[in-house]
């Protein structure tokens, strides 16, 4: 029973971190007048609308029990929901680059916030005195480590993650058409870079600051 508890709390954690942070997205945009979220019915918090059956399920298990079958004890839980159409354009003509960059970063925001209400309520909740107590103290815990990850992973200036998206429009803002330059060569090899980190120990390296800020919430 307590395994599928402890399962049951990672899956709904995650699927809160991921789904939200797609919502904030189409949000943010929204304010900047960008209708193409709202229309396509991706504002909603049916989860149904947003998991991507290998970004949300397949692929974090895989990196899940992979870490497991080689001995990690605390493994990385990654992964992604079907990203929330933005028609840049229209964010840009309304609000220039630096709305840009507040699109590109919203849902980084949105997971670091849910880390810090979470890890702010925790301590309520331990030591468990019931079933409910200790699901709810399991909920809280995993929301301050998946949203953390998420969010450090996220701020890696790699396409296509935020992290890359934001320094790209901030370089447009100012005009260092460098910066410009090497992020338009290196898009389209981006997806297989993030796996060569994910997957060799590199992946140490990028989740380092993510171990500290979530020892540093939980402590």
């Amino acid at each position: 029973m307590g395994s599928i508890i402890d399962y049951l709390a990672i899956i709904i954690a995650f699927l809160i971190a991921i789904i939200g942070h797609e919502i904030m997205h189409g949000l943010v945009a929204k304010y900047y007048g960008d209708m193409t979220a709202s229309k396509a019915g991706r504002l909603s918090i049916n989860p149904l609308r947003h998991i991507d059956p290998f970004g949300s399920i397949i692929f974090p298990l895989l990196l899940y029990f992979s870490q497991k079958l080689a001995g990690v004890s605390n493994p990385i839980i990654f992964g992604w929901a079907k990203p929330v159409p933005v028609n840049m354009f229209t964010v840009i003509e309304n609000g220039g680059y630096i709305a840009g960059v507040a699109v590109s970063l919203a849902g980084v925001t949105y997971n670091f916030v849910v880390a810090l209400i979470a890890s702010s309520l925790v301590a309520f909740f331990y030591p468990a005195h019931s079933l409910l107590s200790g699901f709810v103290f399991l909920l809280l815990y995993y929301s301050v480590v998946v949203n953390v990850i998420l969010a450090v992973f996220n701020l890696v200036p790699i396409p296509p993650l935020d992290g890359a998206n934001g320094v790209k429009f901030l370089a447009l803002q100012f005009k260092w058409e460098g910066v410009v330059k090497f992020y338009n060569k290196i898009e389209p090899y981006g997806m297989l870079i993030l796996l060569i980190i994910l997957f060799t120990p590199i992946a140490n390296y990028i989740f380092w600051p993510a171990e500290i800020l979530i020892s540093w919430l939980l402590h």
